[in-house]
């Protein structure tokens, strides 16, 4: 029996993790975004030819599809900025 959802990609980055899933059955491909900072998460389709994009930036692909989720905090700036 093969499995129906197969992991293509996955990253993590303090305390980012990303996840790059293609759906066997549906042939649709989807992100798993968690936060361990912060405890939020948020799953999201994507198309295939946008899926590399999504992966590197998951929060500006879906704020560009006009999807709603949890909001990323700015990481700190250095002492001096702006």
């Amino acid at each position: 029996m093969t499995r129906s959802v197969r992991e293509l990609a996955q990253r993590q980055s303090g305390g980012l993790a990303v996840l790059l899933l293609w759906h066997r059955g549906t042939d649709r491909l989807t992100l798993a975004v968690r936060d361990a900072g912060t405890g939020e998460e948020f799953d999201l389709a994507v198309e295939a030819a946008d899926a590399l994009h999504a992966f590197h930036h998951p929060y500006a692909y879906a704020a560009s599809r006009g999807i709603a989720c949890p909001s990323r905090p700015p990481p700190d700036r250095a002492p001096g900025d702006g």
